[in-house]
């Protein structure tokens, strides 16, 4: 029988889920309320997780899930706007940037579970993860934009997922796209109903698994090495970007109006 380890991860416990089964460690997004937006204490106990991953050996392959009606909305807006002090937008993307990178850094495949909406830095996610699977009815969106926050973030995964032309459409409109768009894209590998979900994440991971872990590691890692080229150093440029975004009046007024459930109102409009 297939061993099956279940914890809670971080020092808000709750917030993200580990399941160890037959290989496979499964992260649940765990706060289903707020649609598993990036709070500090989710991107810290995603940190913490992908760190203790890339130690465990006894992990072949990585998937990322979500809880509830959501795979992720993105960052947690309201927690930015409530906190008034710049740094804490700051932390936040830097944090974020660090859970991104760590990702293509694990020596396991990670693959993403899309069971609904993957919004912002969920589809920056989405895009970051190895391989993705998705049910027919998920939507996929940089949708930083309505709020007078260009995604400047999840467009360095995006643009290293996508045509520029796709890339663009998406960052400048914010319009949702649908799994089926996704996977003609190149932004998912595979779109099932929703009752075969787990079934095809789990035949993707045997795939993988029945390959030689050291040629799996070192094959990602070349992978990365090179097809991305600086991606750090895009992820520097692209978070400074966020942070500067965030401060300004429109970017102030944007994430006030996603709070207060508005259409904003644009200073020079």
């Amino acid at each position: 029988m297939t061993a099956i380890h279940l914890a809670a991860v971080g020092t808000e416990a709750e917030v993200l889920l580990r399941e160890d089964a037959g290989g496979v460690a499964t992260l649940t997004l765990n706060r289903p309320d707020q649609y598993n937006a990036l709070s500090a204490a989710l991107l810290a106990a995603l940190q913490s997780a992908v760190r203790d991953l890339a130690r465990d050996a006894s992990v072949r392959v990585v998937v990322i899930a979500g809880a509830g009606k959501a795979f992720c909305a993105g960052h947690d807006l309201k927690e930015i706007h409530e906190h008034a002090d710049p740094r804490f937008a700051k932390h936040a993307f830097e944090r974020c940037q660090t859970v991104m990178t760590g990702l293509t850094q694990l020596p396991q495949p990670v693959i993403a579970r899309v069971h609904g909406p993957a919004f912002a830095a969920g589809c920056q996610l989405v895009a970051q993860c190895d391989l993705a699977v998705a049910v027919t009815d998920a939507r996929f969106a940089t949708s930083g934009v309505n709020y007078g926050i260009f995604c400047s973030t999840p467009g360095v995964p995006l643009a290293r997922n996508i045509s520029r032309k796709r890339a663009m459409e998406m960052l400048l409109t914010g319009e949702p796209i649908d799994a089926a768009a996704a996977l003609a894209w190149g932004l998912v590998n595979r779109v099932v109903p929703a009752d075969r979900l787990d079934a095809e994440v789990q035949a993707l991971a045997r795939s993988v698994m029945t390959k030689s872990r050291a040629v799996v590691a070192a094959g990602k890692k070349l992978f990365y090495e090179q097809v991305s080229g600086n991606l750090e150093q895009a992820y520097k440029i692209a978070t400074a970007a966020m942070v500067d975004n965030v401060r300004t009046e429109d970017g102030k007024e944007g994430i006030a109006a996603f709070v207060e459930k508005r259409k904003p109102r644009w200073k020079d409009k």
